[in-house]
């Protein structure tokens, strides 16, 4: 597992603030990819940017991810001057650390359904920040900070199996009317105890592919059979049994940064083309 580090937010590279012309191009993505979902009749929630630690550690987030979390806190008063120093606070001016900031945009839809049985169509759209401690940042490429636009398949298993066969379909036929060449690759990602059934069939059979962008993942099809069912006690309609969950997941400003590249820098252009690639799948 990668060391902690300590991320450098002074280089420009970890936290970017977009232009116009490329907030444009950003909003103009998300919309293709919701209206995706929307068109499949997913209904769109609202999270919050952060959750408080007892929600994400249901999640084995600070089991299985530590090296990637961050967490957030306020100021201790009673033993702290509340000033910063040299850019940052002493451990003594903060309290304890009780907010998590997640680092997957999905988590929000099974909270959302947290205690409750769902159709066994039930398809939800969200987008939101995302938070993470990587080892090494590269401007809009790899950022501590970033927008992810998740459609999350909650239900029957062969529904989140549907999703994601469809979703991997339009994917593909949008980026090759992008002509981005986006390749699929099966990955992984421990979200399952290492020694656990599920993490034995996620070897068997991958649970997670990504579609890259030469070595740049930009968007993945993720499968959790029902670990969030069961952590959520979220349960299929009329039924005792855990809701299977799915979902598909767009990082907006990777997206971004290869259309950038490939109209050398030209957010209007890229604009463009996504609007002339999205008339076309549609």
């Amino acid at each position: 597992m990668p060391p902690t580090t300590r991320f450098d937010l002074g280089t420009g590279d970890a936290l970017v603030i977009l232009p116009p012309d490329q907030t444009d191009l950003l909003r103009e993505l998300d919309a293709v990819f919701s209206g995706w979902g929307r068109a499949q009749g997913a209904r769109e929630i609202l999270p919050p940017p952060v959750y408080p630690v007892r929600d994400l550690e249901k999640f084995d987030v600070y089991t299985n991810f530590p090296h990637l979390a961050l967490v957030g806190t306020g100021l201790d008063l009673d033993t702290g001057s509340g000033k910063p120093s040299d850019g940052g606070f002493a451990p003594e001016s903060l309290l304890g650390a009780r907010l998590g900031l997640p680092h997957a945009t999905c988590y929000g839809a099974y909270l959302h359904h947290e205690n409750s049985h769902v159709p066994d169509e039930t398809l939800i759209t969200l987008v939101n920040r995302c938070f993470r401690n990587e080892e090494h940042y590269g401007g809009l490429r790899r950022l501590l900070s970033f927008q992810m636009r998740e459609i999350v398949a909650l239900g029957s298993y062969e529904h989140t199996q549907d999703t994601i066969a469809r979703f991997t379909e339009r994917i593909l036929e949008f980026s090759g009317a992008l002509s981005l060449g986006l390749e699929k690759v099966a990955a992984t990602d421990p979200f399952f105890e290492n020694d656990g059934a599920r993490a034995l069939l996620s070897r068997l059979s991958p649970v997670k592919y990504e579609f890259q962008a030469g070595d740049l993942a930009i968007a993945s099809v993720n499968t959790h059979r029902n670990f969030f069912g069961e952590r959520c006690n979220i349960r299929r309609e009329n039924s005792d049994e855990h809701a299977y969950t799915s979902c598909v997941a767009f990082g907006l400003e990777r997206w971004l940064a290869v259309l950038l590249d490939q109209h050398d820098g030209d957010a209007h252009q890229a604009l463009e083309a996504v609007r002339a690639a999205a008339e076309r799948v549609s």
